[in-house]
């Protein structure tokens, strides 16, 4: 009796197996054709702001919707590197754009706690950012995982972390790693700390929510959760890890974009003249203009306007309040 029941429950499981495998492929044949062309990875082609620059090559202004400052996966620096796959695809090297070890730890999650976790890896988040909505519905998931096959069959793992290290929204206008390093911190990417690191690491999985300037603590939960993974992956040590937790979250106050030399209206100008030639392409394409301004004689001539508006200010002396 025992042996024909786990004959007829094996015979089921076979069934469902197989109805399963061509459900699977019929998906497959179906969605696979509607895929979009990966020509938006193969041809990248991000919005990079308009840079006014000095004669010597400082910043005078920038302007456009987006803050990024493209970079190769070369010059990531190996900490941020392992910050990025700590906190989002520790197994990204490992797997083929879809993670089911990640699939089945969330499922079970989901199932025992009835909190909602994800499982998406590095590839399923450059398909979603590049060609897909943040609708939750089937189709659109099936998509998805179809999209990050096509796109670890096409591309390299490196080539994949590297759009993702361009592409991805950090908060504050920022996209991108490079350039939230320098909004966040005032520096390039090359130089951030451990704990600096770990937090740029932190933001993709919600940019508002953990956003150190209006969500400081918020932040550094999160920021202590990626340390917590990079220590037990073992990518920091244990000196490291205990001097990265009580570091402070060192953002700079203000976060406007630094310019050394006061020439808001060389930069306005020359705006004025590259928009005149290129129209709003000029926001996006990545230009730069080399301006004659000399950071020495600028600072000489904004003191001395400040000084001699001030000076005529105190000579004439309280004249009553404004109209």
């Amino acid at each position: 009796m025992l042996k024909r029941w786990l004959l007829f429950v094996g015979s089921v499981l076979l069934g469902l197996a197989v109805v399963g495998a061509l459900l699977g492929a019929f998906v497959l044949a179906l969605l696979y054709p509607t895929l979009p062309s990966l020509e938006a990875l193969t041809d990248y082609q991000p919005k990079v702001p308009l840079r006014v620059l000095s004669a010597e090559g400082l910043p005078l202004g920038e302007f456009g919707e987006e803050r990024r400052a493209v970079i190769t996966i070369a010059e990531v620096p190996e900490v941020m590197k392992q910050a990025i796959l700590a906190a989002e695809d520790e197994r990204f090297y490992s797997h083929g754009g879809v993670d089911y070890l990640s699939v089945l730890r969330a499922a079970a999650s989901n199932l025992t706690t009835g909190t909602q976790q994800g499982a998406g890896t590095i590839t399923m988040q450059v398909a979603r950012n590049f060609f897909l909505t943040r609708e939750k519905t089937v189709t659109r998931k099936l998509r998805e995982v179809l999209l990050a096959w096509k796109i670890e069959a096409n591309l390299t793992k490196d080539e994949i972390l590297q759009l993702y290290v361009n592409q991805i929204f950090l908060g504050q206008r920022a996209y991108g790693f490079a350039a939230a390093a320098q909004i966040y911190f005032g520096k390039p990417l090359a130089e951030v700390s451990v704990a600096q690191a770990a937090l740029l690491a932190g933001l993709p999985k919600a940019p508002s929510a953990f956003n150190p300037v209006t969500n400081p603590k918020r932040a550094k939960i999160r920021q202590g959760y990626v340390l917590r993974r990079m220590h037990d992956l073992r990518f920091i040590s244990d000196d490291q890890y205990q001097a990265a937790q009580s570091a402070p979250l060192g953002v700079r106050q203000g976060l406007r974009e630094a310019t050394p030399t006061h020439a808001e209206f060389v930069a306005e100008m020359a705006r004025q003249v590259v928009v005149d030639a290129y129209g709003e392409d000029a926001y996006t394409k990545g230009l730069v203009v080399y301006t004659t301004v000399r950071k020495t004689d600028q600072e000489a001539a904004y003191a001395a306007v400040r000084r001699g508006v001030i000076d005529y200010d105190h000579r004439h002396g309280y004249r009553g309040p404004e109209g």
